[in-house]
Formats: structure tokens, C-alpha cells, sequence
């Protein structure tokens, strides 16, 4: 299906991604969709509108969140049957992704209403592109549960999994969630993928139990937050080979470069790395 602009939409359900942070990370079929849709469904109408005041786009905006998601999908589904094409958004990324979307996107399949989906951004697959993680079989699976417990027995089951495994988590509870990790996975390769696409993005990676410790010691990071998982195995198979990389770094710049570059590439400790590039760089004997 190719839209263009000043299209008319055929009646149906359209699941539109948008940016995850930066604007400029939305498709000119999305923005064609858009502008074309008798209605758009969104979690927050104030964050949609910005989105679209970005791109010159004014559009009915209608609510579609967890507390409404009842009542405002048997209009929405109505709105389809009498011809309009509602396009559905979520506040950031690909709609139905940890959202309340997909009972919508069923309901309009299920009463034979067409469902288009108009692919882009996703923190997702975004955070695993850029982790250096295994990447041929993967297991998204949202935010753990809030509570220890709970959140140990979920997360043993999941680590027993062979794939990379895709978290979702809030600051307040990322260290609590890394050290549940650590429980299970202590040397498990993980990386933790900060504010994707936005002015402070920040990638961190290193094991289950070191990044744990870190975020105890730094405390809540700000914005939002993606954790990949290594599968079972990577700690043997993925590890970083610290001598030869400190080598390598070594043969071309100063100790202290050395040591920064290569904590930063492998989200090993910085002062662990330092005192190795230390020991490395020593005459023999010395």
C-alpha cells in the first residue's frame, strides 16, 4: 500500500509508529497516513499534537490509553464501521508494543476491518541493533514485575531462554532489576540502553553484576531505559578479550586513553581497566 499525500484513506486501522525521541525519526508514509486519517487515537493528545505541529499537521486527536481503553475502543471501532480511517499512535515507538493497542488492533481484525501497519521506530529493536548482543533469536518481554518476588521467579524463567533477551524498566527500579539479573546470570553480558536517539543518549555495557553494582552506587538514571541480555552462554562466548583490546589501544596512545577507550567499548569498571593497562604497559621485569 502506498500512500501519498492527499490521499483518501480507505476505512480501517492504521498502527503508525513515531519517533522514540528524536522527531526526525519518523517515515513520510507515517506523516502521509497521518495527514490523511479522519482521526487519530492516542495515549496523550498533548504529546501527539507537538508531534504534529512539528510537521505542520493538524488532526481530531482522540484518547486511547489504559484508563480509558474500555469505553474508547467500542467508538473508535465504530468510527471504521462508518467508513473513517483512524490511525492509531502511541506516545513514543511502534504502537502495541507494551501498550494497550493490541486489544483494538484484535477487535478490528476480529470484525474484519482492515489493520495496516505503518512500521519505524521501535526502542526495542533500537536498543538491540546498537548492543553488540546476539541478534539472530531474541525475546522481547516488557517490564519485569515491580515486586522481588515475583520479579525473581520471572526473570529465572526468561534467562533460561536461548535468545537475547529485551527489558523495559524504569530509573527508579534499574538496579533492583540488574541485581535480580545478577542472581541468575552474575557474568551474563548486558547492556543498558539509555534515552535512545535523544540529546543524552548513553549505552553502557558490562556484566549482570558490574552494571548492578553501578547503578547502586550512581543511583536512578534519568529518562527512559532498554536492558538487553545476553543469552546463556554469551559470558563465555561474548566476553571481551581485555588484554588484547588494552594492546592494541596501547600501541597508539597514552595509558589513560587506552584505559578510557577501552572501559567505554566493553562497560567494564574504568579504574579495573586502568590498573590492567598499568600492569600491561610495564617494561617486563619491572
Amino acid at each position: 500500500m502506498g500512500e501519498t499525500p492527499g490521499d483518501r484513506l480507505p476505512a480501517g486501522l492504521y498502527i503508525v509508529a513515531t519517533p522514540i525521541g528524536n522527531l526526525r525519526d519518523i517515515t513520510l508514509r507515517a506523516l502521509d497516513v497521518l495527514g490523511a486519517a479522519d482521526r487519530i487515537a492516542c495515549e496523550d493528545t498533548r504529546v501527539t499534537a507537538k508531534l504534529l505541529a512539528a510537521y505542520g499537521l493538524k488532526k481530531s486527536l482522540t484518547p486511547y490509553h489504559d484508563h480509558n481503553a474500555a469505553a474508547a475502543r467500542p467508538k473508535l471501532l465504530d468510527a471504521i464501521g462508518r467508513g473513517e480511517a483512524v490511525a492509531l499512535v502511541s506516545d513514543a515507538g511502534t504502537p502495541l508494543v507494551s501498550d494497550p493497542g493490541y486489544k483494538l488492533a484484535a477487535e478490528a481484525a476480529a470484525a474484519g476491518f482492515a489493520v495496516t501497519p505503518i512500521p519505524g521506530a521501535s526502542a526495542a529493536l533500537a536498543a538491540l541493533s546498537a548492543a553488540g548482543l546476539p541478534s539472530d533469536k531474541f525475546l522481547f518481554a516488557g517490564f519485569p514485575p515491580p515486586k522481588a518476588g515475583k520479579r525473581a521467579r520471572w526473570l529465572a524463567g526468561l534467562l533460561a531462554i536461548d535468545a537475547t533477551l529485551i527489558l523495559y524498566e524504569g530509573p527508579s527500579r534499574l538496579a533492583d532489576a540488574l541485581a535480580a539479573i545478577a542472581e541468575t546470570a552474575r557474568d551474563r553480558p548486558v547492556a543498558v540502553m539509555r534515552e535512545l536517539t535523544k540529546l543524552y543518549e548513553e549505552h553502557r555495557r558490562g556484566t549482570a553484576a558490574a552494571l548492578a553494582d553501578h547503578y547502586k552506587t550512581a543511583g536512578p538514571p534519568k529518562g527512559e531505559v532498554v536492558i538487553v541480555v545476553g543469552p546463556p552462554g554469551a559470558d563465555e562466548a561474548e566476553a571481551p578479550d581485555l588484554d588484547a583490546l588494552l594492546q592494541d589501544a596501547l600501541a597508539a596512545m597514552s595509558v589513560k586513553d587506552a584505559a578510557k577507550i577501552v572501559a567505554a567499548a566493553t562497560g567494564l569498571p574504568k579504574k579495573d581497566v586502568y590498573a590492567r593497562a598499568l600492569t600491561l604497559a610495564k617494561p617486563d621485569g619491572a
